[in-house]
């Protein structure tokens, strides 16, 4: 007989099985220079977490670290772990955080603020508007840091999709798959406002927007 103990257990191992692929795809598509980028998944009570310092193109199962930790000697996780808190406790439907460092994304992070906060992402394609809404820019603070982690839980509750300024994307999703969408179609959003930034581009105007967003949104 199958005790609830043992459907975690179960579902655990899932999540790190699919955390490996989820990295090993992420750094293939060079979103994930170096030994940057974290990848998690909520399972029950626990969040299961890329190691800190280790590559996502050859991190292991086993070195996927498991909070509340296992005891002595088990892996640490990323130093990132506060930031997945903040959009987990956002929104509560999600199982999956994703932060990079990809280039298009974070130099569009680099930049100033447009209005109301948001980050420079114009609509330029009926994609962006429908599966990013607005992308807001957490000011600066420290990776790693509760500073950091409370930007991130004020501006989360209404945008799985967010900007660390200076830092890179961060995404909430209900699946891990549906995280790995939604930033690589930031990360395709900011390599065309980067590539159309000194050329007359047209961007949607309010009414073609208006008809792409849901309400309340």
């Amino acid at each position: 007989m199958t005790t609830p103990g043992d459907a975690l257990r179960t579902q655990e191992r899932e999540a790190r099985a699919a955390i490996v692929r989820a990295c090993r795809h992420l750094s293939a598509a060079g979103l994930s220079p170096g030994s940057s980028g974290n990848v998690s998944m909520r399972v029950g009570s626990r969040i299961i977490a890329t190691p800190t310092g280790r590559s996502l193109r050859s991190v292991t199962e086993e070195e996927l670290a498991a909070t509340p930790a296992d005891g002595d000697g088990a892996p640490r996780p990323t130093k990132e772990l506060p930031l997945h808190a903040a959009m987990y406790a956002a929104h509560p439907e999600a199982t999956a955080v994703v932060h990079l460092h990809s280039p298009s994304a974070t130099a569009i992070a680099c930049l100033p603020p447009g209005d109301g906060g948001l980050a420079q992402l114009p609509p330029l394609t009926p994609y962006r508007v429908m599966r990013l809404g607005e992308v807001p820019l957490v000011p600066y603070a420290r990776p790693g840091s509760a500073e950091l982690a409370a930007g991130v839980a004020a501006a989360a509750p209404r945008n799985p999709v967010l900007l660390l300024a200076n830092h890179g994307p961060v995404v909430a999703a209900p699946t891990l798959d549906a995280a790995i969408d939604l930033v690589e179609e930031l990360e395709t959003a900011a390599r065309l406002t980067l590539l159309l930034r000194q050329a007359p581009a047209v961007a949607l105007d309010a009414a073609a927007i208006a008809a792409l967003t849901p309400p309340g949104r």
